[in-house]
């Protein structure tokens, strides 16, 4: 797939596509509940459709209804049952993580595997505090394939993660919801708080608690949730390509809807607002426990800033396209902070890195910093995705500012988290050319 430099601005009012996060969540919850939950607004990329049919093989009964929606009949009190076959998880490391986390508290045993990226990703941050918990799982290096031997009847804990992350949180607390006492957890930095806000909508009281910079979350179990009707509100995370092509494209004005405002996930709205960009919110209101807004977006002069480390649990996903931002700003943006970039779905510091050199772009790494000088775009190269979606459509936004158009050597992983990105760029008057 390439870039095509548009013929002129970018123009128009499109709608995000539902919450990848908030996707994986509303099965997994649905699974485990009593009843039927009804999903609208189902983000129906790859990913999701590997955790649906991981719950299905736990024995949820999964049925679309039609686009976007979606009846999930849950197992309820009798709990989920070992799968007659492996799981596999494709490239859906949350899925693989939260699904880990509520499969331990049942006395099943499971296997999971997944692709070649996500089999290269770790997984001890998820087995230590489950297997702290009593369950058992056989491994090689901690990475896909992984087989639980044994789980159910676990040991409440009280855990604190070594590292700020919101797959693990969810793991351990939905472990905890099928664990006999007060599993506790404490967070030392804010991470995406979907799990809590879902759980609540579920029926589940549970206690969040501010601590410093942070949380403790006490959970007492077991508990049983209740079905409920999730409508899924629009990703910040693919709107964020959205909103990068009208920042990079002179004289464009769009209008995205229906992005989630999770303070938890709006780091690069923040930080974009801090570059001098124009992004407005307006018609906030409020669905499934989250809030709900429309972005406008004009084409601005943007500066380069300085970005904290403590911006990186809102914004972890986005930092391959806030440097792809950053290039076209005036002065240099350091983003600090950024080691937990190397165990994304690729080694995303330096992947990133390499898509802006390839393209003429003044880029350093410094330890865990990226720096990027914004200047004049050359463009021109063939991208290496390392089947990371994110930096695949990082770099085809960064040929929209490029002096010659930006390729990839592969766009099929963009369908995990974005099927509809080719078609909502083409809508805004920047289509993709297939190469």
């Amino acid at each position: 797939m390439m870039s095509k430099t548009p013929p002129k601005s970018l123009k128009g009012r499109v709608s995000t596509p539902g919450d990848k996060s908030i996707s994986h969540r509303a099965l997994i919850l649905g699974a485990l509940a009593e009843g039927v939950t009804n999903i609208t607004g189902l983000l129906e990329g790859d990913d999701i459709l590997h955790t649906a049919k991981a719950v299905e093989a736990f024995g949820a009964k999964v049925k679309q209804i039609a686009t976007g929606q979606w009846q999930v009949e849950g197992v309820g009190r009798a709990g989920w049952r070992s799968p007659k076959t492996p799981i596999d998880f494709g490239n859906a490391g949350t899925g693989a993580r939260l699904i880990m986390g509520a499969a331990a508290g049942f006395d099943i045993q499971v296997s999971y595997l997944g692709d070649a990226s996500l089999s290269a990703r770790p997984m001890g941050r998820v087995l230590r505090p489950l297997e702290q918990m009593g369950a058992k799982f056989n491994s090689t290096d901690d990475k896909l394939p992984i087989t639980q031997t044994k789980g159910g009847a676990l040991t409440p804990v009280k855990f604190t993660p070594p590292h700020a992350s919101a797959q693990v949180k969810s793991a351990v607390i939905l472990a905890g919801l099928n664990t006999c006492g007060i599993t506790e957890l404490t967070e030392t930095h804010l991470t995406r708080d979907h799990t809590e806000n879902m759980l609540s909508a579920f029926g589940l009281n549970l206690t969040r608690t501010p601590k410093d910079k942070g949380q403790v979350v006490t959970l007492h179990g077991p508990a049983t949730l209740k079905a409920a009707n999730i409508n899924v509100p629009g990703d910040p995370s693919s709107a964020a390509f959205l909103i990068a092509a009208a920042l990079v494209v002179p004289g464009s004005d769009i209008i995205v809807e229906n992005v989630m405002m999770n303070e938890t996930r709006t780091g690069l709205f923040a930080v974009l607002s801090d570059m001098g960009a124009f992004i407005r919110a307006d018609n906030f209101r409020r669905s499934g426990g989250e809030t709900i807004a429309d972005l406008h977006i004009r084409y601005s002069k943007l500066r380069g800033v300085t970005v904290s480390p403590d911006r990186v649990p809102s914004m972890v996903d986005e930092y391959p396209i806030l440097a792809v931002i950053a290039a076209t700003a005036q002065g240099q943006t350091h983003m600090h902070g950024l080691g937990e970039l190397r165990v994304k779905e690729s080694d995303r510091l330096a992947g990133t890195h390499a898509l802006l050199i390839a393209n003429g772009v003044d880029a350093s790494i410094e330890g865990e910093t990226l720096i990027v000088t914004g200047g004049p775009v050359t463009g021109g190269a063939r991208v290496k995705t390392h089947h990371d979606h994110r930096l695949a459509m990082s770099a085809l936004i960064l040929g929209l500012a490029a002096k010659k158009p930006v390729s990839i050597d592969d766009s099929s992983m963009i369908a995990t988290s974005f099927p509809a990105f080719s078609a909502l760029m083409a809508a805004i008057g920047a289509p993709m050319e297939m190469s």
